[in-house]
Parts: structure tokens; sequence; C-alpha cells
């Protein structure tokens, strides 16, 4: 089984933490890694990108010209798309990007990106993490302490309010509970800073 250091918000050494290697210990499927992120990127696209097609441009009822005798090409609307001003042909309209993995695929996932934190020992795990007010200075003081001030992805085991705010802005670092824990931000940042409980509620879920 992998084990963890266990620290406490001043950054010293509180114990360590055995975990499961079901969940942390795997070796990670890369193949697995970046379909994920391809889906998770494909569902945040908006896709609201839209054109107009013939039938929404504003004009052209009116035939330009008569069908035959005047020696130029037959024209039905000035709206036709070979004009300037036409409508577009096969133009992009709003569409959803978002698809989903098979929920055994998904788990693989999060289980690889998972492991790959603790295998390149980037897995910082706190006793508890928990503020009086929320203060951007004493969670900046936290992280400093944990060698994680760069990039770092917190997981609380519940929202925790304070927590939430004192790190809202400070750039690289985003906070989420146990549950919202995906494949994206596990890798895009550089440290995953967890809490002890946050740790079991994912071992709960995973193993």
């Amino acid at each position: 089984m992998p084990k963890v250091a266990i620290f406490k918000q001043d950054g010293t050494q509180a114990g360590d933490l055995e975990l499961n290697a079901s969940v942390f210990g795997i070796e990670p499927n890369k193949n697995v890694l970046f379909d994920a992120v391809v889906m998770q990127q494909a569902s945040l696209r908006q896709g609201n990108h839209d054109v107009k097609n013939r039938s929404e441009v504003a004009g052209g009822g009116r035939k330009p010209w008569k069908q035959k005798g005047t020696g130029r090409a037959r024209q039905g609307s000035i709206r036709s798309p070979q004009w300037v001003g036409g409508g577009v042909v096969f133009g992009p309209t709003p569409r959803s990007y978002s698809y989903k993995l098979p929920k055994k695929v998904r788990r693989l996932a999060i289980k690889s990106a998972l492991s790959s934190k603790v295998i390149d020992n980037d897995l910082v795990v706190l006793d508890a993490l928990s503020f009086e007010a929320p203060k951007t200075k004493d969670m900046k003081k936290v992280l400093e302490n944990l060698s994680a001030d760069r990039k770092a992805l917190v997981v609380t085991g519940d929202f925790n309010e304070f927590v939430a705010l004192s790190a809202r802005n400070i750039p690289g670092v985003t906070v989420v509970t146990a549950s919202g824990v995906n494949v994206l931000d596990v890798l895009k940042h550089d440290k995953l800073v967890m809490t002890k409980d946050a740790v079991e509620k994912v071992e709960e879920v995973l193993a």
C-alpha cells in the first residue's frame, strides 16, 4: 500500500497515512486519461456558434430579374449563398459537444489521475483545513508551508465556505469537495492537496 505523510496547516508532519492501493496505487492508464480529458474539455464548450442560412437572412423575397432574355445567369433571390450578404451553406449552428464515457472508464481515469500524483510525489495530505474567517493571507501561508503555493488543487471533505473564500483570489488555486474531484482539475494542477477526510471519502467511493 502506498504511504504518504500527513501534515498540519503549519507544515509540520502529523504522522503517516496508508492509501488504498486500488485507488491511489494503480498503474496510470494514459489512453484512458487522454479520453477523459478530451471528454471534459468537449463538455465545457459552449457550442453557441451560429450563422444565418438562406431562410434566416432578411430580404431576397423578390426575383432580381426575369428568368429569360437578359443574358445573365438565372437567379431566384439576392440572398442565395453565392451572393454577397446571402445565407451561409452548411454553417455552424448551436449544438452540444458533450458526451459520456462508460462508467468503468471514468472510474479508471480518476484512479489513474490520483495514482499519477502519488507516483510524482505531488499529493499532500492535511489532517484538517479550517479558518476562523475568510482570509487570503492565511490560505497562502498554508500552501507555502506545504510547498504547494503554485497551481494547487485543494480537496476538502465537505464544502467549507471560509476555505473557498480564502482561496478564491489566489491565482492557480482551485478548491473542490471530494465529490467534485475530476480528472481535468487533478492533471492541470501541479499539486494535489487533500484533507484526510477527503481522502477517506474518495476511497469510499472509488475503492
